[in-house]
């Protein structure tokens, strides 16, 4: 075997070793319970969910044999595709019920090469079942808590229907309260109980209430109507069940109003609240002209994200900001809301110098601990250098013909070194050329061979619409006439990619503004002399591009077709 061909081997074992590290690491393992709280009697889920192609063998539940009975598992595998690439999520259900009471936990598990976290679980002593409903076959139980809270705090209602023998159908009443934000959180849950010796099924459902005035909020029973089947009834063979019944029991809660004092801030209520900033530079250092991307994000647990004050950032001395279109959310852990508030904001300095960003603060209710509390973001003291390629001053004036001197001492010296240094030159420039060529053969070869994940590659590092439209920004402060119309359809082709030119951009806007500002700048594009004055495309543009929609009528162009023709 010729050297070079022992060289190319080598290469590619080392390029196929290369992709198949990713290969060999452990599946991402989650363990959940789909209850936090129960009473004993009562069976809790325990879900672990593996995502990944590892090799998966049943996971070693010994472990939980000390505080619970095992009743039986189940599995289910999912596949996704996204953007080509596939992915794989196994659940494994496993049912188990709690042996005594007390704080249990529910040790890490090994599957799939990877340990779960620990949880808890809280288990009660089980409750008496009322005299009233004593000889019956389903009946009806509600609760809320906490049992006084403050206006616009969020309450949590559970409801859980319990029945001994199998439902052929049933229908349970949907809470519905005038005044208060009412929300059902997740799905409902199945599971069984022990109530008094006996099994029982059991369904429940979570809602979330939040009271938007103060004073006494009644919560009226929920009705059950149904059709239930006894087994040991020779005419349910024939579908003849008898109809059932219940009630859950009336509930109310004390809403107390906002504390005197709180003052002008908004009033907000959580469980917990955080505030954050992303995106700031390690060093503290950035350049004229360069846009710094920040994310301010807000998130509250009791909270939707309608009640969170939006997010923004004020004027700066020496940049400016241009906030983008917010992403906010509301989801549920399946007791409490969440609620999310996330601000991007493009902040273009202008100027070289220290750059002030002010502390954020936001005051808010800890109903946890019945005490105000304040979430902070600290102020910042950024360095902004001069823009790439701008001259930096001399440090003083002596020092401006160091540079002259260390030329002239550089030249002086050049000859004497320059034989000895040759001979090194060369064997180093050899070297350098051949592991040129063979890296790029080798990218040639990976190439040929791998054309789709090139292409795949090339589109992950294409421009996004939040980076293009900082350029534009940019180009609007410091580039030319035709840099900024440029700047401008290539941010808009990231949102509508079958834009031809500025006229087509134009005919797809609905603001006249931006449609008076395009027309202008292209005007001064096409216009043999330059035209006076400044263009007003950052204040048009500042909140994005007004888009008409799909029905309706592109308006009349003011501006006569740049070419008579069309290329075709």
């Amino acid at each position: 075997m010729s050297p070079a061909m022992s060289l190319r081997r080598r290469l590619l074992l080392f390029a196929v070793l290369l992709l198949g590290m990713p290969l060999a690491h452990a599946a991402s393992v989650q363990a959940t319970l789909d209850r936090n709280q129960v009473q004993l009697g009562e069976t809790v889920t325990l879900n672990l969910r593996v995502q990944g192609d590892a090799g998966l063998g049943q996971p070693d539940l010994g472990a939980l044999a000390r505080d619970f009975e095992i009743l039986g598992s189940s599995s289910n595998r999912s596949v996704s595709v996204v953007n080509g690439h596939a992915s794989s999520e196994l659940t494994y259900g496993i049912a188990l019920r709690p042996k005594h009471t007390g704080q249990l936990q529910v040790p890490a598990l090994t599957i799939a090469g990877s340990r779960t976290a620990p949880l808890t679980l809280e288990v009660t002593a089980a409750a008496s079942q009322p005299a009233a409903h004593a000889g019956q076959d389903v009946f009806l139980e509600a609760s809320v808590e906490p049992g006084k809270a403050y206006v616009g705090q969020q309450l949590l209602v559970t409801v859980r229907l319990y029945f001994a023998a199998s439902l052929s159908s049933g229908a349970l009443d949907d809470l519905q309260l005038a005044g208060v934000d009412v929300r059902r959180l997740g799905d409902d849950l199945n599971y069984t109980a022990e109530r008094d010796g006996r099994s029982w099924h059991v369904i429940e459902r979570r809602y979330a209430l939040v009271p938007q005035r103060a004073g006494t909020l009644a919560i009226p029973p929920l009705n059950f109507q149904g059709e239930m089947v006894d087994p040991t009834d020779p005419d349910s063979f024939f579908g003849m069940g008898r109809m059932v019944s219940a009630a859950s029991p009336a509930l109310s809660v004390e809403v107390q109003p906002i504390p005197s004092g709180w003052g002008q801030s908004a009033w907000l209520p959580a469980r917990a609240l955080s505030l954050n900033l992303d995106g700031l530079p390690a060093d503290g250092k950035l350049r004229v002209g360069q846009p710094l991307n920040l994310s301010m994000t807000l998130q509250a647990t009791g909270l939707p994200y309608e009640a969170l004050p939006e997010l923004s950032l004020p004027s700066l001395d020496g940049a400016t900001v241009y906030p983008e279109k917010p992403a906010n959310s509301s989801k549920d852990d399946g007791h409490w809301i969440i609620g999310r508030r996330q601000q991007g904001f493009a902040v273009i300095p202008q100027r070289p110098g220290p750059l002030q960003l002010p502390a954020t603060t936001v005051k808010w209710w800890n109903v946890q601990t019945g005490q105000a509390e304040v979430a902070q973001i600290p102020a910042r003291t950024l360095t902004v250098l001069p823009a790439a390629g701008a001259a930096a001053p001399p440090a003083s004036g002596s020092s401006a013909s160091a540079p002259a001197a260390a030329a002239s001492v550089g030249t002086a010296t050049a000859p004497a070194t320059a034989h000895r240094g040759s001979w090194r030159g060369w064997v180093l420039g050899l070297g350098a050329g051949v592991l040129v060529l063979g890296a790029g053969w080798f990218i040639w070869l990976w190439r040929r061979r791998r054309p789709a994940a090139s292409d795949a590659a090339a589109a992950r590092v294409a421009p996004t619409a939040r980076s293009l439209r900082a350029r534009f920004m940019q180009a609007v402060h410091a580039g030319t006439i035709a840099e900024q119309a440029h700047a401008l359809l290539a941010w808009a082709r990231a949102e509508r990619p079958g834009l031809a030119n500025l006229g087509a951009l134009a005919d797809a806007l609905a603001s006249a503004a931006q449609r008076d500002a395009i027309a202008e700048l292209q005007r001064r594009q096409y216009a043999a002399e330059p035209a006076a004055g400044t263009l007003a495309l950052e204040r048009v543009f500042a909140d994005g591009f007004a888009w008409r929609d799909a029905g309706d009528a592109a308006p009349p162009s003011a501006l006569p077709p740049l070419y008579p023709f069309k290329l075709h």
